[in-house]
């Protein structure tokens, strides 16, 4: 499988195993091969989570920012393997490290979802990311 830049959320659902309501990138924008992407999650008021957190003035669970930097995390894998070696395996997130929240993520927002790779040893990643609003962490 080929895809190309922007990736939209088809090419998305064929190189990730999640979906609605878990499934949190809408986009690919930018990518580099076995070093970085640029991904985008689109928060809407109509989010399934938002119904509960909170009611009357909703944000977006810091744990689900978490969940899209992994899944962005899981798009630079996938995007970076062979294209016939794509979507062949699951990948799971065993460990987060020093995760810090500075701002909340409310409805309107365009979560910028940029992750790293800082190294591989056989079949494991250590991803850095950073979750931007309109540029700010």
């Amino acid at each position: 499988m080929t895809v190309s830049l922007p990736a939209t959320i088809a090419d998305i659902q064929r190189l990730l195993p999640h979906r609605y309501p878990f499934l949190l990138v809408d986009r690919v924008v930018a990518l580099e091969p076995h070093k970085r992407v640029l991904a985008y999650k689109h928060v809407t008021a109509n989010e399934q989570f938002f119904q509960g957190h909170f009611p009357g003035r909703p944000v977006m669970p810091g744990v689900l920012v978490v969940e899209a930097l992994a899944q962005a995390g899981g798009l630079l894998t996938q995007l970076s393997r062979d294209p016939a070696e794509i979507g062949r395996d699951t990948f799971y997130l065993v460990k987060v490290d020093n995760a810090r929240f500075s701002r909340m993520v409310v409805p309107g927002d365009r979560l910028e979802l940029e992750v790293e790779l800082k190294r591989r040893i056989r079949n494991m990643a250590q991803y850095v990311g950073i979750a931007r609003v309109d540029g700010e962490q």
